[in-house]
């Protein structure tokens, strides 16, 4: 792992960016691409992906696994991920905790399912082949959900904790998402970070949502709100300094607004490690 991803905040790369990144090169640690983005061969894309792997550490997000699905794995797409893995050679591949594909519907949205022993069992395995295939170890993410399953039999940090025991997979702690699940039902993103083991987190999300009022909606459209913040400190204060990613996916701002909202997060990490090299030297 590229130490000095390890400590740093990064940027989601969007396509309306990249020619600004090529040009200007910002003070920025690392960059992380949704992988679907880049799988066709070849083209103007693909080369400017390789020219910002040569100067930024880069991961890959995902969302065509469909983790929980109960469909086959597609192995098409998962030839084209780690063929541009391949290419590019992420620092690692990351997905979401959801399924995405029935049949032949493609959703586009990571649709939750029951927190359940056989559902357990399910994903575990469809993670393992996965991961057996790529020969990586997958970070997976957190949702946010808009409905909650009576079958349910775990909370989603108990389900994520057991599913890094089973596989040996990392998790992505959307902070964002939690907080949605937070206001929408009432599921306390403290408790749920308290629960995580802080090993097994190996970066962290943080994005806007957008408020109607009765709900929130992880839209990705906003700055970073205030209690999305608290509950970012609250967790480096548990992990440590942990890789922290600035999503903006909807109504994108120009390149800088995002520059400073990961500054910000910087700003965090720095704060740990000078309060913990403080108490070490104490």
């Amino acid at each position: 792992m590229n130490e000095q991803l390890v400590n740093d905040a990064g940027i989601g790369l969007r396509g309306q960016h990249t020619s600004y990144v090529l040009d200007n090169k910002p003070d920025i640690g690392w960059f992380e691409i949704l992988a679907d983005n880049y799988l066709s061969a070849g083209g103007l894309v693909a080369d400017q992906l390789v020219a910002v792997r040569d100067c930024y550490p880069l991961t890959f997000h995902c969302v065509g696994m469909s983790l929980a699905g109960t469909d086959s794995l597609d192995m098409a797409y998962l030839a084209r991920v780690k063929m541009l893995a391949q290419k590019i050679e992420p620092e690692w591949i990351s997905d979401h905790l959801c399924f995405t594909r029935y049949g032949q519907h493609h959703m586009h949205d990571l649709l939750p399912f029951p927190y359940t022993a056989e559902a357990l069992l399910h994903v575990a395995e469809r993670v393992t082949i996965i991961q057996e295939y790529l020969q990586r170890r997958l970070v997976i993410e957190n949702v946010s959900s808009y409905l909650q399953f009576n079958d349910s039999a775990m909370t989603e940090a108990e389900f994520l904790s057991e599913l890094s025991i089973k596989t040996g997979c990392d998790i992505l702690f959307d902070i964002n998402n939690a907080y949605v699940n937070e206001v929408n039902h009432g599921i306390n993103a403290r408790d749920i970070i308290d629960k995580l083991d802080a090993d097994r987190i190996r970066e962290i999300h943080l994005a806007g949502y957008e408020d109607k009022g009765e709900y929130l909606v992880d839209a990705h459209n906003n700055k970073v709100a205030d209690p999305v913040w608290e509950l970012y400190k609250y967790l480096i204060d548990k992990t440590g300094a942990k890789p922290t990613l600035i999503e903006w996916d909807n109504d994108i701002p120009e390149f800088y607004v995002l520059l400073n909202e990961a500054s910000r997060a910087q700003q965090v990490i720095e704060s740990y490690k000078t309060i913990n090299q403080f108490e070490k030297a104490v």
